[in-house]
């Protein structure tokens, strides 16, 4: 319903509240609220959190000049409403406020405070000077939703090893299918976490979801693999990522998480003089955490391929560049069958360029093989039989 009352509320937008619904549903266990100001400091120090690895704050501080107003005025004990796109969607019982750095905060989720980074550019605008913290509720059924889903899955199978596999498949390609592949080998059930953002860089989040419909209902056991949106608000954005991607598949019930070596946050970085990676910070986390080796395609070998396992040299590789394969799409480029399934691919470039072409059930039974009988036609299945008449080698 639309919030209408005069009483004291502070504004939030989907982001914060998909966060706060994130660690009210235990997904960032041991975290199970906001952080008070003493809290606060000692876990941006010590990296710390009820004895496990944490790698910022958990705090609540919106921006905006009628937030800073609201925040500066309440007092402990307060209730206050938490509001959203006009609508009221919980409450707060305020403990305390307190004044933060914004620019430590940013340095603590980034690792930089530069603003040419986008994470920094978007957190800098939506981030205020005072924080609140206390206990709070909120409404937001699609985490519940997901929960359920994975728990009744997991319990109907009787699953005893799950692994999660984080993805954003923008597009989709063979290396990822790959890695679910791989996965299934030694795993029950298959967790993808399809990362849903916040911004429209890319495909958008149903045109991916589709597309791994398309794989899972066609060339994988459905009963083995379940897709969990995984709203990938800012705090998953810096260079922890991968300890805060742990925390919530371990908590959704994976005892093993996958990782691609493109995953965030895999660089080496120096402390007390030693080198280490993100994983020497993940060993306490109660989650296993396997690294997929890069997959190529060998044009000797003719398959995929890992560099350890190829004898020819890189000039003989076919690297699997997301943001080089998704430029083909966007410009109405069907990419090679080695980099994306043409199922894929076929329904990618239909939703992307839904009206290309005049005239198409022509069109298509001027171009291919066909009974003979008037069917209806789609763009989809145009481009499908596009693809496969590029597969033709015999005039090649």
């Amino acid at each position: 319903m639309t919030f209408t009352k005069r009483n004291k509320s502070i504004h939030i937008d989907i982001e914060a509240l998909s966060s706060l619904a994130l660690v009210q549903a235990g997904l960032i266990h041991p975290v199970i609220g906001l952080m008070n100001k003493k809290t606060s400091q000692e876990v941006d120090k010590n990296k710390v959190f009820k004895g496990m690895p944490f790698p910022f704050s958990f705090i609540l501080a919106p921006s905006g000049k009628r937030n800073h107003e609201t925040l500066l005025s309440l007092k402990t004990g307060e209730t206050i409403a938490l509001i959203s796109n006009k609508k009221k969607v919980g409450e707060l019982i305020v403990e305390e406020t307190f004044e933060i750095d914004t620019q430590q905060r940013i340095f603590n989720i980034f690792g930089t405070n530069d603003t040419l980074h986008p994470g920094v550019k978007n957190t800098i605008n939506r981030l205020g000077k005072i924080a609140v913290s206390g206990k709070y509720n909120v409404n937001y059924p699609p985490i519940a939703d997901n929960i359920e889903k994975v728990k009744d899955v997991i319990k109907k199978t009787g699953s005893k090893k799950v692994t999660g596999i984080m993805l954003a498949a923008n597009p989709f390609n063979r290396v990822h299918e790959r890695m679910i592949r791989q996965t299934l080998n030694s795993s029950d059930i298959a967790i993808l976490f399809l990362r849903k953002p916040f911004t429209n860089d890319g495909l958008s989040y149903d045109i991916r979801h589709k597309s791994l419909i398309k794989l899972i209902d066609n060339f994988l056991p459905k009963n083995k693999v379940i897709i969990v949106p995984f709203e990938n608000t800012y705090i998953f954005a810096g260079y922890n990522e991968l300890i805060l991607d742990a925390i919530v598949a371990k908590n959704y019930g994976c005892s093993v998480l996958m990782v691609g070596k493109n995953h965030g946050g895999l660089g080496l970085y120096y402390l007390d003089n030693e080198v280490n990676t993100i994983f020497s910070q993940c060993k306490n986390l109660g989650i296993d955490i396997n690294m997929v080796e890069e997959y190529v395609y060998c044009n000797i070998c003719k398959t995929l391929v890992c560099n350890e396992t190829c004898p020819h040299g890189a000039h003989h590789h076919i690297k699997y560049n997301s943001s080089a394969i998704l430029k083909l799409l966007e410009h109405g480029v069907v990419p090679p069958t080695i980099l994306v399934r043409k199922e894929v691919s076929a329904y990618i470039l239909s939703k992307l360029f839904p009206n290309r072409f005049h005239n198409i059930q022509n069109l298509y039974y001027d171009l291919f093989p066909n009974s003979g009988l008037l069917e209806e036609q789609t763009n989809e299945s145009f481009y499908t039989e596009l693809i496969n008449l590029y597969q033709t080698s015999s005039l090649t």
